[in-house]
Formats: C-alpha cells, sequence, structure tokens
C-alpha cells in the first residue's frame, strides 16, 4: 500500500441498535456527517463487536457476506445487504504488521460483514464501494493484549486506510429500559468517566477498566462491545485530537458516544 504523509483519521462508533442502519435518527446522522468530514479511504478496517473468535481473524475474501447477526426486527432490517468489496490484500498486509502467525485469514466465507460494520458503514459510505477487511476480537485475551493489537496497525492509517472500531463504550442489555426517559446513573457516570480519560489520553487506566469501580462493572458487563474502543485509542499518535462526534445513553443503558481521532 502506499505511504501518505499525513495520517487518515481513526474512528471508534457507538452503534447501539440495529435499526440506526434503516431509521433516520439523529446517530446515523453523525456517522455520515462524520464520513463526510474525513478523507475518502482507500479501504476499511473494521472492528466489530460482533465477531468473536478463539485466535485473532481478518476476512481475506474478495466478497464478503452481509451477516443478519441479530433477532427480533422487523423484515425490511433483514433485507438490508452492504455489498461492499473486501480486500485481500489488505488483509495481508494486517497480516504482515502483527506477524502471519498471529493473525489467521478468514478467506473460506465462514464470516463477512456482520451489523456491527454494515450497520454503520451503510451510513457512512452508501454507495458500498469502499473495500471492507473485518478483524476478530479474541475471547481468550485480555485488554492489553487488544490495544497492543490495536498499535501495531496504526501503519495503516498512513497507507489511506480508515480504522473503525464498532461497539459501545456503555453496553448492558440485561438492565436496558424500552421505556426509559433517563440513563442510570452508573451509566452516565461511566461514559463521562470514560469521555473525560479519552480525552486525557489515559490509556492505561481506560486498559485497566475494572479497576475503575462499580460504575465500569456495570457498564461493562462483559467486554465485547467495550474492546474496540481499545483498537481506536490505541493507535492515536501524542498529543493528536480527539473529538466526540455522537454520544447519548437511549434505554438507560446504551452510550452511543462516537470518538473521533486526528
Amino acid at each position: 500500500m502506499t505511504l501518505q504523509t499525513t495520517l487518515m483519521p481513526a474512528l471508534f462508533v457507538g452503534h447501539g441498535s440495529p435499526m440506526n442502519a434503516i431509521e433516520e435518527t439523529s446517530y446515523a446522522a453523525a456517522w455520515r456527517d462524520a464520513a463526510a468530514s474525513i478523507p475518502r479511504p482507500a479501504a476499511i478496517l473494521c472492528i466489530s463487536a460482533h465477531w468473536e473468535t478463539e485466535g485473532t481473524f481478518v476476512t481475506a475474501m474478495e466478497r464478503p457476506k452481509t451477516i443478519h447477526d441479530f433477532y427480533g426486527f422487523p423484515d425490511e432490517l433483514y433485507r438490508v445487504q452492504y455489498p461492499a468489496p473486501g480486500s485481500p490484500e489488505l488483509a495481508g498486509r494486517v497480516r504482515e504488521l502483527v506477524g502471519t502467525t498471529a493473525v489467521r485469514p478468514d478467506d473460506g466465507y465462514s464470516w463477512g460483514l456482520d451489523h456491527g460494520a454494515w450497520s454503520v458503514l451503510r451510513r457512512m459510505y452508501p454507495a458500498a464501494d469502499i473495500p471492507v477487511v473485518q478483524l476478530s476480537l479474541d475471547r481468550t485475551q485480555h485488554p492489553r493484549f487488544h490495544y497492543d493489537l490495536g498499535a501495531e496497525l496504526g501503519t495503516l492509517r498512513r497507507e489511506g486506510v480508515l480504522i473503525v472500531g464498532s461497539g459501545n463504550i456503555v453496553h448492558n442489555l440485561r438492565l436496558l429500559q424500552w421505556d426509559a426517559s433517563r440513563p442510570y446513573p452508573w451509566a452516565d457516570e461511566f461514559d463521562r468517566q470514560a469521555a473525560e480519560l479519552i480525552l486525557a489520553e489515559e490509556h492505561d487506566r481506560l486498559v485497566a477498566y475494572p479497576a475503575l469501580g462499580e460504575a465500569a462493572r456495570l457498564a461493562i458487563p462483559t467486554n465485547e462491545h467495550y474492546l474496540p474502543l481499545l483498537y481506536t485509542l490505541a493507535v492515536r499518535q501524542p498529543g493528536e485530537p480527539v473529538s466526540f462526534f455522537a454520544e447519548g445513553l437511549p434505554l438507560s443503558s446504551i452510550s452511543m458516544r462516537s470518538v473521533r481521532i486526528g
């Protein structure tokens, strides 16, 4: 891939409900605006909360399928397709950067683009004409592993690749309230605390999130939606600007906070 003198921004998107893919919400609008505000990427590397594996894999097929990995939603949502091309070249580059024995290629169509990827990307790049590769989350590894792996991918930002983490900083479905008018105090507390630590570049504390207290425990009962944030933060250069392009706490226990690096 071609080296550039400027860094492509990196994003973490709080994706929330899959319905954001088809409903005209403030979050969908924010994702669209975020894409419009950055250079057009040559390719996208997405780390989604919804692809957990034992070991780390990267999609390497030329035509990844659209995966509807959710239940109980309207038929309209299941009809959505996001036919973006894959990029065996980018998959190979990812493996080169982190060591080919550390990341295995998924070129047999066992995966594709799950809703953590396509529900966001169809808002950002509706033409589906930018190659997309997904990197899986190794569920057997600790948060520091994921942060360090993310840091190894930072070079891609100089090669025109947009790195997108997709999850939620606060994600507790067990305590979700459909008719809620306000977030739980602990959800608001952790969302604000995480935002402060992100702005202060205190990544070590965000990696060691269990030490942040009870609010963190309730906000992250399982960490698959939190880990993609660490990949995005890991590619931030010292002193590089950081901002939030969406935020909110719908359903009491989901944070839609979205982060732009660069």
